[in-house]
């Protein structure tokens, strides 16, 4: 049997022999397999590919199929323009996560150039792996957008009494409307005067201060294309000074816990009873809340709802809190937003909080922006140093130059990894003249960082206060005070990093406040140390003192006893691929907090709600429905869940239909997990679900609760095999086990009738 390298030396010279013969890449991805297929099986170099269309090719409006090739390659998306994420079918045709993808693309809604990127998973490090840029034309007038610009006044100028704003236009369709509007008040009509469009803006008796000039011009089919916002100073204006504050313990809040306190009205309740709760846990009072502001779910929060944000933040000021903007790249995924072909979303993003702030009273105000852009997610972010860094520097300082165009008091707070100041990918990085670390290129032009120091320990080697002190250390050497907030994990990190140790999911609440005294007794006096910050609010409320027995988890008190309201819109249900569909549905209200959405599935009408049928659960409005059989009408109800675990009513009817495919469903037929007084052992059966027989198969999971530890598995030709967590609790305690992705030639997935999906063990025994 030859070795991995001589296998994977060989794979590349046929490849290589076959693209010189001129074959496309397609011909060669298929060529590949069956050669492979002939090879004793050992796990291939990750590998992904656009097939079509080619880069340059001009396509028809209308639905476009794109295609590609992946090998040990899983969680493939399509990147539409950096602004759009599509998923992607998968048509397995050689091995375990190797194939074929194809992802359908709507081109009416775009005119001209439209880039794509798939990007994926490497199934041996879980680390991402994308394609180059394939750039396509279309022909679409009907849906070109049209271009406008404020050519005066001059951004950051200074204007005195009545104000010409002129817009320029440019346009390939009827222009019916070009709109002004002054601080985010009402759009007003701007007339068209020669070659321009202008608008009279009374500025006579304006106060000093900086307004907000955004322009927007409507075309004959309803396209609407937007200006960049110009800051304007009227009066006898001056900037203000940029003050920091001491943040203390902050916390974010991600959209989707976001929207339901901008939403929800009685969602502020359960923050704040979080937040001041110091006696369940011994911790320290949350202050701080970087709340996330990003397009969520269809609304733009910022744009369609600033009331909604006013009040939350009116009532945060008003309880003690200081609240931030988290904002990202503004791109989907938002990493894409520190490449420079996108940094005009983030600086879009930058704009939406600047202009908020600017049309809002003191008390409603935003304290700062916290942002979260992470380019080291992006693959070339190593293996193309410096040029990711560069651009991630470049879009910091863009964000950054708009606030000080403006002029207002807007901390500016990147959230960056603990490995800025010590990793090879950021060494040596030169910018603007000058050679530094990237975390001090960072520090040098934002007001403060969050420094993502994730690990489970606050002392030793690789724990929580060591790997804070050079960041602390350069900032009290630049004169920053309270400028560097400290960042611990409590996600349930599964899919990515090493879950034992990034995270005190495993260790429990109680050992999180512990370790996080240490590390306010190692930094108490260092000038430079602004605080801690946890993330996320979500994975705090629901993580317990400790698992197993004698573990509590944080509850609202005093107990809600009124469930939440049904959804306010009912479910739709949308076929995606033989073994998905996909469902979405309106929002639920609370007089405390939304937990979740039950989701219930039978696959007959009129079916029963209850916990026998309950399909899954989601935090979104929407949810994907995988591992269903080929061909099967499914049938789904959806009812909210509050956080006291009230359910509200149930949902009226929807159903779909799955695709069809040549593929095999295989399930899990077996699996229980034990304790042996060290460390947990799960053993588990993969088969065909029809036949009964086992599979050989490839199994990734990782242990949860207690247990972190990622297994990469290989079943034998029974379709069994064994995996033992790490070193846990013996006193008492709960692991699980969560099998993430099985993959065997011919077969797919049918997750959804495992028997069973998970499993757990705790100790004692009650």
């Amino acid at each position: 049997m030859p070795d991995q390298q001589q296998k994977q030396a060989f794979i590349k010279k046929v490849a290589d022999s076959l693209v010189f013969k001129g074959l496309t890449a397609s011909l060669c991805f298929c060529f590949l397999f069956i050669l492979l297929a002939y090879i004793p099986y050992a796990h291939a170099e990750s590998m992904l590919t656009i097939d079509s269309p080619t880069d340059g090719e001009q396509v028809p409006p209308g639905w476009l199929r794109v295609t590609g090739g992946f090998n040990e390659t899983y969680d493939i998306k399509l990147i539409v323009n950096g602004s759009e994420q599509l998923n992607t079918v998968r048509e397995d045709f050689y091995g375990p996560e190797s194939g074929t993808w194809y992802a359908d693309l709507d081109t009416t809604k775009y005119d001209g150039s439209i880039s794509l990127i798939a990007k994926g998973v490497q199934s041996s490090t879980r680390y991402g792996i994308s394609t180059v840029t394939t750039s396509v034309y279309v022909d679409n007038p009907q849906a070109n957008l049209p271009v406008v610009e404020i050519t005066n006044p001059g951004d950051g100028e200074t204007v005195h009494g009545s104000v010409p704003v002129k817009i320029i236009v440019k346009a390939k369709n009827q222009v019916e409307q070009v709109e002004v509007r002054v601080n985010g008040g009402p759009w007003m009509k701007a007339k068209r005067t020669g070659n321009h469009y202008q608008f009279k803006w009374d500025a006579k008796r304006l106060e000093a201060r900086t307004s907000s000039l955004e322009a927007r011009a409507i075309d004959e089919f309803g396209n609407i294309g937007r200006s960049t916002t110009v800051y304007a100073h009227t009066g006898n204006w001056a900037p203000e000074a940029v003050t920091l504050q001491e943040q203390d313990r902050a916390m974010w809040i991600w959209e989707k816990a976001a929207y339901n306190l901008f939403l929800n009205p009685g969602s502020k309740s359960a923050l704040k009873a979080l937040a001041d709760d110091t006696e369940t846990f011994g911790s320290d009072p949350i202050t701080t809340f970087y709340i996330g502001v990003f397009p969520y779910e269809g609304v733009d929060i910022l744009e369609e709802q600033p009331e909604a944000v006013r009040e939350f933040v009116k009532w945060a000021h008003n309880n003690g809190y200081q609240v931030h903007a988290c904002i990202a790249g503004g791109t989907v995924p938002p990493y894409y937003g520190a490449l420079t072909p996108y940094h005009g979303y983030a600086i879009r993003e930058m704009e939406k909080v600047i202009n908020y702030n600017l049309s809002s009273s003191a008390e409603e105000q935003f304290d700062g922006v916290n942002v979260d852009i992470e380019p080291y997610i992006l693959p070339e972010f190593r293996a193309d140093k410096p040029a990711v860094q560069l651009q991630y520097l470049d879009v910091l300082q863009k964000m950054i130059q708009r606030r000080d165009t403006a002029g207002i008091n807007l901390p500016f707070g990147p959230a960056i990894p603990r490995w800025f100041d010590s990793s090879d990918a950021a060494q040596d990085i030169t910018w603007n003249g000058q050679t530094k670390w990237l975390s001090e290129h960072v520090q040098d032009i934002s007001d403060y960082i969050s420094i993502m120091d994730y690990r489970d320990t606050a002392e030793g080697g690789p724990g929580i206060i060591p790997q804070a002190l050079a960041e602390l250390d350069y900032a009290n050497a630049i004169g920053k005070p309270n400028s560097v907030i400290v960042g611990v994990e409590t996600l349930d990190i599964a899919n990515s990093g090493d879950p034992e140790t990034i995270t005190f999911r495993e260790e429990g609440r109680s050992y999180m406040e512990n370790e996080l005294d240490k590390v306010y007794a190692a930094f108490s006096g260092n000038p430079a140390f602004g605080g801690m910050a946890m993330h996320h609010y979500d994975s705090i409320r629901w993580l317990p003192s400790a698992w197993g027995p004698g573990g509590f988890k944080w509850t609202v008190s005093p107990p809600d006893t009124t469930p939440p309201s049904g959804v306010s819109s009912e479910p739709q249900a949308v076929t995606f691929d033989y073994s998905t569909i996909e469902l979405s549905y309106g929002r639920a209200t609370d007089d405390s907090d939304i937990e979740e959405y039950m989701i219930y599935r039978g696959t007959e009408p009129g079916f029963v709600a209850d916990d026998s049928s309950l399909g899954g659960t989601s935090r979104n409005l929407t949810y994907r429905d995988t591992g269903l059989l080929p061909n099967t009408t499914y049938y789904y109800k959806v009812a909210a869940v509050d956080i006291s675990g009230n359910i509200g009513p149930v949902s009226s009817e929807a159903s779909a239909v799955t695709g069809s495919t040549t593929l095999r469903p295989m399930i899990i037929g077996d699996m229980n997990i034990v304790f042996d007084g060290t460390r947990g052992k799960v053993t588990l059966q993969v088969i065909d679900l029809e036949t009964g027989e086992g599979i050989t198969s490839d199994v990734h999971g990782r242990f949860t609760f207690n247990g972190g530890k990622y297994v990469d598995l290989t079943t034998d030709a029974f379709g069994s095999t064994t995996a033992t967590s790490e070193a846990l609790p013996k006193a008492a305690g709960l692991v699980g086990f969560w099998p993430q992705r099985i993959a065997a030639p011919g077969y797919y997935w049918a997750s959804a009738y495992d028997r069973p999906h998970i499993v757990t063990v705790s100790w004692p025994e009650n």
